[in-house]
């Protein structure tokens, strides 16, 4: 599940980095982990695996 719309991601895309040119992770999947800590005052090891 994303935290992010379609029209969010293609904003900040320019500023992801890419290894040559290739995306190594899930840069939506990192971003909504991200914003669910953030938005429930979560520490890393307590958000969900998922």
């Amino acid at each position: 599940m994303s935290l992010l719309s379609e029209s969010q991601m293609e904003r900040i895309e320019p500023f992801f980095s890419l290894a040559h040119r290739v995306p190594c992770v899930d840069d939506r999947r990192v971003l909504s982990g991200i914003v669910y800590v953030i938005r429930n005052g979560l520490q890393w090891k307590d958000a969900p695996k998922a």
